[in-house]
């Protein structure tokens, strides 16, 4: 039976240590010179040409938690700090690249959405509609007291936020410009004189009122190629299912079985249907690392000295102090029977007591959860026997996580895509498209389907036009902007 291709999306994070901790140490790592732009244009370059869909940057708006006594240790070991702001790097590389999508995680808490919205709007314009968003409501304590926090806020009220913020961005991408509303018409004749440059009748204010924002409108930019970024979300708690059932269009996945990652795939497609999506409509990306060998005997041992250079430790850092919890003190083999009251990622603890003997963690069980619970040891035809599987427990696609930069894409790119292609589970370069949208290369279409939430924002201002309140100001002046907020 023939396969679809699979995505193939590259795991980035503009910082040092991602996460593989420590593995940044090693002689031919070159993740140390995150500062340059000629290092992030050589890798992109070189996804885009051998067929990946997608360049997805983490990110990070503050510390994780504590680690060992306090966050001295983060700085020692490099756990994502410093990192550097993806968006202004993607800028850089839509004027490099002309294929590859650029995706990037942003959280919430970091900017208000009217700003948020105008900066990926100029993004997708600029890059000819290549851009995604993985919407996140941030776990960490650190980053919510950057941005005027006293605190972590409690998981529910995170993805209230994170659902409302999407509200406003739906209303500014989809709602407040029609289609062909900028004209920019140099000869039309008009009441005003020669020239039209954007019809008032199709650009409206949103007005929205919420519970955390207020925005009048109108967007200030006009609808870019895929008005709404391609969307992904990576929650794995009952609230982030029902959030990525009704708004994802892909999740990210750090599953640590083929099993677990079937049944996570297959409850979010379940729940789509009460949201009038399809179960289709959301695809899913496991992240995966790879250590690829000759033979299996080579691979091993790979894998073996790559386990060498590894920081236990900045991986317990990594994952601990996304749950809110010090645990540096510990024992290495000391259990944590404690950590389901944080009000942290709580999906992701799920998931790594689901891999752990009678769901007891322990500090190495963390340590072991980072590295190796989804890491793929082979010669290139194993592996694809594995991903093979993957792609039949439902996952659509793989996030490919590197241990180095260039060598573990050079080695995936060298070594395995050829087998892939062989197999029907990667795109040959003639199958390439340019100069297509991202969402046109994952679903077809530049724009969101009508069974979207986002689509019911599409057309549903246009009482709050620019014609429409230059009317009723110039002829009858009975309603305010806000008299007509009341009525509609």
């Amino acid at each position: 039976m023939s396969r679809p291709p699979l995505i193939l999306s590259a795991f980035l994070m503009n910082t040092t240590s991602h996460i593989i901790g420590g593995a940044w140490r090693r002689e031919e790592a070159e993740q140390h010179r995150f500062n340059e732009l000629p290092h992030w244009i050589s890798l992109i370059q070189k996804l885009e040409s051998s067929g990946f869909d997608i360049a997805f940057f983490a990110d990070v708006v503050g510390l994780y938690g504590d680690h060992e006594g306090g966050w001295a240790s983060h700085l020692r070991r490099g756990l994502q700090v410093p990192s550097n702001d993806p968006l202004v790097l993607l800028s850089a590389l839509a004027a490099v690249t002309d294929r590859i999508g650029l995706a990037m995680t942003s959280s919430v808490i970091q900017a208000h959405p009217f700003t948020f919205a105008r900066q990926l709007s100029t993004l997708d314009h600029l890059s000819a509609g290549r851009v995604g968003w993985n919407v996140v409501t941030n776990v960490q304590e650190n980053a919510h007291k950057n941005f005027g926090a006293a605190g972590l806020a409690q998981h529910e009220d995170r993805y209230d936020w994170a659902e409302e913020y999407l509200e406003v961005c739906y209303k500014l991408w989809e709602g407040s410009w029609e289609d062909e509303a900028l004209l920019q018409d140099k000869t039309a004749e008009h009441d005003r004189g020669r020239g039209l440059h954007a019809d008032p009748s199709k650009v409206s204010k949103i007005h929205h009122r919420g519970d955390r924002y207020s925005v009048e409108g109108p967007h200030l930019s006009s609808p870019s190629p895929q008005r709404t970024p391609y969307l992904f979300q990576a929650g794995s708690s009952e609230r982030g299912r029902e959030v990525a059932a009704a708004h994802a269009e892909a999740t990210f996945s750090m599953a640590p079985r083929r099993d677990i990652a079937a049944a996570h795939a297959a409850d979010i497609r379940r729940r789509t249907a009460k949201f009038g999506r399809r179960p289709e409509d959301v695809k899913f990306i496991q992240g995966l690392s790879f250590v690829i060998g000759s033979t299996e005997a080579e691979a091993e041992q790979k894998a073996r000295d790559l386990d060498d250079s590894i920081d236990d430790h900045a991986l317990i850092a990594h994952t601990a102090g996304s749950l809110g919890v010090d645990v540096g003190h510990l024992p290495i083999d000391a259990p944590l029977e404690d950590l389901e009251h944080t009000e942290g990622a709580q999906g992701h603890l799920s998931e790594i007591r689901k891999i752990a003997p009678n769901g007891r963690v322990t500090l190495r069980d963390l340590a072991h959860f980072r590295a190796r619970s989804t890491r793929i040891v082979g010669t290139p035809e194993q592996i694809a026997d594995v991903l093979a599987g993957w792609q039949e427990a439902g996952v659509d696609g793989v996030n490919v996580i590197n241990s180095t930069i260039p060598g573990s894409y050079d080695e995936f790119i060298d070594h395995v895509l050829p087998v892939l292609r062989e197999r029907g589970l990667a795109r040959w370069p003639e199958q390439l498209r340019s100069s297509t949208s991202l969402r046109a290369q994952l679903t077809g279409s530049d724009r969101l389907p009508y069974s979207h939430p986002a689509a019911a924002q599409r057309g549903a201002f246009q009482h709050f036009s620019a014609a429409a309140t230059e009317t009723e100001t110039e002829t009858t002046k009975s309603h305010t902007a806000e008299e007509l907020v009341a009525r509609h």
